[in-house]
């Protein structure tokens, strides 16, 4: 598992290292200095020319110590002191004194020579507005460079939080952060301006991530792989699940095929498909493995009597937005006694019927919708959403009780405001319809085998984004299609029962 704290973790993890744990600050800069000129000489190894742009915090201390060292290494090294001198911490202004006092050349601007290397030293994680004026002019100037560009601790203008660029950020080719990745630097756009990411460990304590169940993560394929659930030799069908799928319409047999496949491949025992008369002979052909079971009108008896045998009910996917479809939506919301994947246009009708809501109270509801469908299920706009999906999605798990896979570029699992995970697999070759079909099947098949709510959305992204990843790298990022990301799925999961996780992290 892999830490990804946002700016006030990292600062009272720091700060706890430095008071209770009695290490120095200036140790830690001093060891934060020097993991960056480590990774500045592996990518020179002869000198050159290097400008260290540096800001008043102590992300500008990390800035001189490194313009100290790379100048005590031979380097030609030009120190800008960006912000205003007389707003130094202690620990920037001592470093800078070291600096000068080793005959270092200090600039108060920044001029475009020719660097061979450019570090930003500008701003830290702690960085909460919006940059204008005089240092909006200089990351643009540090960005036109054709210098290779290394960012210290994070780049200056991404947000350590949320990823969102304030007003600027600098392009980075690499970025070497301090003890733990920051949330900021693997969620998109920050992703983007952070290039390569180097953790070096300055000896900051991790502990305070362990103890709070807030602080997001990142989990390893073996962690993945302590998630599978078991394959017993004396089993059958029953054993593994009886997985109900209310999916598809008229013209949308392909949502519950994908369902159907997903579960299926993911290990669910049995599949039925309830879905319109319309399908039935087309999922017959298409899935033959899966019982179909079909309805012309809402049918309220034979609906209930279906979904008390049910172990768990996967709802949504391509069922459209109807009166039909609402009426079968509230039935099962109101009566389901087992865990429930809601998909696509259940989430929609949820969304315009508000008060189904309460059906999620105490129950194990896993929710897979994309940021436009939860754009309708909070009322956020998209594009405010984007400033802080972690923290809406946290505010509206925390209210609902729900298990939540936010779907997206970087996708986010959030359990009742618990521990929230980031899902690091998937590609853009997945960006395709049907994929959805396919991860909410894959969970669903997941839960049917008595994997819990939590684990089985965090196991579920993971399987489904890695199974996209496999499939497009034997048919290429524009030519997938989704019925290849349920396909790979056996193929991946091989691939973790075939881990040996000792040892692994």
């Amino acid at each position: 598992m892999r830490y990804l704290p946002g700016a006030g973790q990292m600062k009272a993890a720091d700060q706890y290292t430095i008071r209770t744990l009695s290490v120095p600050s200036l140790t830690l800069m001093e060891r934060a200095a020097q993991a960056c000129v480590d990774r500045i000489k592996k990518r020179e190894a002869i000198p050159s020319a290097v400008c260290v742009v540096c800001g008043s915090g102590n992300n500008g201390g990390d800035g001189f110590a490194i313009a100290r060292m790379l100048a005590e290494e031979g380097f030609s090294v030009t120190a800008v002191m960006a912000g205003n001198p007389e707003h130094l911490t202690k620990e920037a202004a001592f470093q800078k004194k070291k600096y000068e006092q080793a005959g270092g050349r200090l600039c108060d601007g920044f001029s475009e020579e020719e660097y061979s290397i450019i570090v930003d030293a500008l701003f830290g994680v702690g960085l909460a507005r919006e940059i204008s004026g005089s240092y909006y002019d200089l990351i643009g100037k540090m960005n036109a460079c054709s210098a290779w560009k290394l960012a210290v601790d994070i780049p200056s203008g991404v947000s350590a939080d949320t990823g969102v660029i304030l007003g600027t950020a600098f392009r980075a080719d690499e970025t070497v952060t301090f003890q733990a990745e920051k949330l900021g630097l693997v969620l998109y756009p920050g992703k983007e301006y952070a290039g390569k990411v180097t953790i070096a460990d300055i000896g900051i304590t991790l502990r305070m991530f362990e103890e709070d169940g807030k602080t997001a993560c990142m989990l390893s394929p073996a962690d993945y792989r302590r998630m599978l659930p078991v394959r017993m030799p004396d089993s059958n069908k029953g054993t593994y699940g009886r997985l109900l799928m209310i999916s598809g319409s008229r013209g949308m047999s392909g949502a519950a095929y994908l369902n159907a496949l997903g579960a299926y491949r993911a290990g669910a025992g049995l599949v039925r498909l309830y879905t319109t008369e319309d399908n039935r002979e087309i999922l017959q052909g298409q899935i033959p493995e899966a019982v179909v079971t079909t309805y012309d009108l809402y049918d309220e008896r034979e609906l209930l009597r279906l979904l008390n045998q049910a172990d768990v009910i996967c709802i949504g996917s391509g069922i459209g937005r109807s009166e039909k479809s609402r009426k079968i939506v509230r039935t099962t919301l109101e009566n389901a006694e087992v865990p429930c994947v809601i998909d696509a246009d259940a989430l929609n009708l949820i969304s315009e019927n508000p008060r189904y809501m309460r059906a999620f109270e105490n129950r194990k509801m896993v929710l897979t919708p994309h940021m436009k469908e939860f754009s309708y299920m909070t009322g956020i706009p998209v594009g405010e959403l984007r400033k802080d999906r972690a923290g809406v999605l946290r505010a509206f798990t925390e209210e609902t009780g729900v298990t939540c896979i936010l779907k997206d570029a970087r996708t986010l699992v959030l359990s009742g405001g618990g521990r929230m995970y980031i899902n690091p697999s998937g590609c853009a070759a997945m960006a395709k319809a049907g994929a959805g079909d396919v991860l909410a099947g894959i969970v669903a098949g997941l839960l049917a085998q008595g994997v819990p709510p939590t684990e089985g959305a965090v196991l579920g992204a993971w399987l489904h984004g890695r199974a996209g990843e496999y499939a497009a790298e034997k048919k290429g990022r524009y030519s997938l299609l989704a019925r290849e990301i349920a396909d790979s799925l056996g193929y991946v999961i091989k691939e973790l029962e075939d881990l040996d996780c000792e040892g692994v992290q």
